[in-house]
């Protein structure tokens, strides 16, 4: 890849990690539907088993088409290198996997997807894993909450669902201060709109499940690691920075340098954990991906016309768009997503939990789905569906409060979504 000039994002999302196929010349990127690969004799199965030459062994591991796929997104991303897995939630658990251990903690922003507030609060306890969850605006409540034992700090960049956008440069300044690695979830802006390690992010993870395969038809998830991070500059990672056991004592930082991470998140956490992401998803991931600056502009364009409209409608309380001059975030979103807000945001009705449950139900083009970033206009009621876990005091700091719906704007025509959205309002109020 290194012969082709590829500087543009429009670019780098069709042919990053994208060569013919050496057997028969064909363009896209094959399925490699294989579990295992012959090894040329025992010398070379010896080297590829003690990490000392690159190739394939299982895919559990390494695989072909998911290779392509890893390649694209640390290039679109702007990082070192990716290990992509089964699921956004998988890539979670990659991301903190070698950086964690019992009485290890995380310092977490208030404003994050339902499901991972539960996942962080309630099922790392069983790894015994804490996290600390502080309002992401309060920066010396941040500075506050790292201790000794805290490995990580972690956040969204436009935050799922309630349309918040994180000061990333001022997190990553907190974060590079502390010595710890900053992890970003940028699903919801995607590359496109905002890439993260350019704000000093360390590890970028995303759900490709969502924009980036962008039509709702497999799981998928990526961790993106910058290359930047020293993991060696003190003792508290010792999985990357000291000798591991299970290859003899290889030291990870040691050896890989920049693809440390990448090359343990594969040989132990893929190894161990299991969170593979199969070949044929990554087929479909990697032709969503072809399309996503399109996509997106597309998206982007309608969420603010649709946003700008929804403001003006007697039956809305309020909108949490980013891109609205009401928002309170606007200014940051400008500074780190310039070509756009993204296309995820709430809205308050003012008749209320009911109102918002007969408004989900009213709706026709909207699909009433536990999704986001299809090419289709999706929409849940988020207090009774995805923070349903959640307190309620949790849920209002979360920006998912009973008197709020979600909408993920799709690339349909906004006419015709405004219609359905001015019909299902009206029948709501």
């Amino acid at each position: 890849m290194t012969d082709k000039p590829m500087n543009d994002f429009d670019t780098l999302q069709i042919h990053a990690g994208a060569e013919p196929d050496p057997a028969t010349g064909a363009v896209q990127t094959p399925i490699y539907q294989t579990t295992s690969y012959v090894f040329r004799d025992a010398e070379h199965a010896a080297r590829l088993f003690g990490l000392q030459e690159v190739g394939y062994i299982y895919s559990r591991l390494t695989n072909p088409t998911i290779g392509a796929l890893q390649t694209r997104m640390a290039a679109l991303e702007g990082g070192a290198g990716a290990v992509c897995c089964s699921s956004g939630h998988a890539a979670q658990i990659m991301a903190l996997f070698p950086l964690m251990m019992p009485g290890r903690n995380v310092v977490v922003s208030t404003r994050l997807y339902g499901g991972t507030i539960t996942q962080f609060s309630q099922t790392f306890k069983r790894f015994g894993w804490s996290a600390r969850f502080v309002d992401f605006d309060d920066l010396d409540a941040i500075k506050a909450a790292i201790d000794e034992d805290t490995r990580a700090i972690f956040c969204e960049t436009i935050a799922n669902p309630g349309g918040y956008v994180t000061d990333l440069d001022a997190i990553a300044e907190i974060a590079n201060g502390a010595g710890l690695p900053l992890i970003v979830d940028n699903t919801t802006a995607t590359a496109y709109l905002c890439r993260p390690i350019d704000h000093g992010a360390t590890l970028v993870v995303s759900s490709m499940t969502k924009y980036l395969t962008g039509n709702g038809t497999v799981t998928g998830g990526v961790v993106v690691d910058s290359g930047k991070f020293d993991w060696s500059a003190s003792d508290k990672f010792p999985s990357l920075s000291q000798p591991e056991p299970a290859y003899h004592g290889l030291n990870f930082h040691e050896t890989f340098g920049p693809a440390a991470f990448m090359f343990h998140g594969i040989a132990i956490g893929l190894r161990d954990l299991g969170m593979t992401l199969n070949p044929q998803a990554a087929h479909y991931t990697l032709l969503g991906i072809e399309t996503l600056s399109l996509r997106m502009a597309k998206h982007v364009e309608n969420a603010q016309t649709i946003a700008e409209w929804l403001e003006k409608h007697p039956a809305v309380a309020a909108v949490t768009y980013p891109g609205l001059d009401s928002s309170p975030y606007k200014e940051r979103a400008k500074r780190l997503c310039p070509k756009g807000a993204g296309a995820l945001f709430t809205i308050k009705l003012k008749g209320g939990y009911d109102s918002c449950v007969k408004f989900v139900e009213s709706l026709k083009l909207f699909s009433h789905v536990a999704n986001l970033g299809d090419a289709r206009s999706l929409v849940i009621h988020s207090a009774s569906t995805t923070h349903r876990q959640l307190t309620e005091e949790q849920q209002v700091a979360a920006g998912a409060a009973p008197d709020v719906v979600r909408l993920s704007i799709g690339i349909e025509g906004a006419s015709d979504l405004i219609a359905d959205l001015d019909q299902a309002l009206n029948a709501a109020s």
